[in-house]
């Protein structure tokens, strides 16, 4: 499934259980994100250099139990979650979190 203007507008943002993020989209659809695959899947500079764009976070320094401790808008195109590892520079944009929906890609 592909993000336009129309799909990539939530209109409800929260979590789905104790550890896990619930988008639910204008078209309806609803987007459960992983936690910890959310966690590591973060834009942010620290995570993912910006001139390579190669990996830097090193996926075992995540706990496999991190949970989104805040999770706020971030203008109206993205939000951004404070993580209980004490992460929390990334600014994840509504089209990449659409793209990257685990019932419709396995990228996160």
């Amino acid at each position: 499934m592909t993000a336009d203007a129309s799909t990539a507008a939530p209109v409800e943002v929260g979590r789905a259980n104790l550890h896990d993020v619930r988008i639910r989209w204008q078209d309806g659809h609803e987007s459960v994100y992983p936690a910890r695959e959310l966690r590591l899947a973060c834009p942010c500079a620290a995570c993912i250099d910006e001139v390579t764009g190669a990996v830097r976070i090193i996926a075992t320094s995540v706990p496999q139990n991190v949970v989104p401790l805040k999770i706020d808008l971030v203008g109206r195109y993205a939000i951004s979650i404070q993580w209980s590892d004490g992460h929390s520079t990334g600014i994840y944009a509504f089209d990449y979190l659409r793209k990257r929906c685990p019932c419709c890609s396995h990228s996160v």
